[in-house]
């Protein structure tokens, strides 16, 4: 059958595309707050990542207001591309505060933190992966869920220990600062688990 309206094919290959570096910039992530070396050349990778993502989103951006057709709702997909920028942004900015407070030591709740980041960006690339079928997300979004209640409670127990362990006040604040960050971004996962829920549920 001809196909009379232009319909862009490749939206999928760019959801992808992002989810994939989402996941490529949580692991250098968790790798840079376990392995703690190198820490500028590890900040420039994820740097990079991050660029990589922003014209990604400008790619979609233009193939929106060009396509007659899309996979999704419009308003889906720009908020699907908004929160997997916000996770990116999210662990640029994290690897960034290690740096700029001179972090000496990273602590093992960081480390917790960082590898429950890790394991919602490989969550969400499978969970992008079946958008095209529409079928057999719904238990990577229930682990997405499931790991930011783990976060929650491991990241609020961390910001406690800081009040009660005598810490200096300095450090109290540069660490609150970065929980804070990790704990964001680890929404920020959860935020585009649900925008996928949203999409399964209008389409489905």
């Amino acid at each position: 059958m001809v196909r009379l309206i232009p319909r862009d094919e490749r939206f999928q290959e760019l959801f992808e595309e992002d989810a994939r570096l989402l996941l490529e910039a949580s692991r250098k992530l968790e790798e840079m707050i376990g392995v703690y070396d190198r820490l500028e050349e590890r900040v420039a990778e994820i740097r990079v990542l991050e660029h990589r993502g922003d014209e990604i989103d400008t790619e979609v951006e233009v193939r929106l207001d060009r396509a007659f057709i899309t996979p999704f709702d419009r308003e889906d997909i720009h908020d699907l591309m908004s929160r997997l920028d916000d996770v990116l942004d999210g662990i640029q900015e994290v690897a960034e505060t290690f740096v700029i407070y001179d972090v000496k030591t990273p602590s093992d709740d960081a480390r917790r933190l960082a590898a429950i980041l890790a394991a919602q960006a490989n969550q969400l690339v499978e969970a992008v992966a079946k958008l095209k079928g529409l079928r057999g997300l719904e238990a990577n979004i229930k682990q997405v869920h499931d790991l930011e209640n783990e976060a929650d409670g491991l990241s609020r127990a961390a910001v406690a220990r800081l009040f009660r362990d005598g810490i200096e006040a300095i450090d109290v604040i540069k660490w609150r600062d970065i929980y804070t960050a990790l704990e964001n971004t680890i929404d920020a996962a959860e935020d585009a688990a649900e925008v996928l829920e949203r999409i399964i549920a209008k389409n489905a």
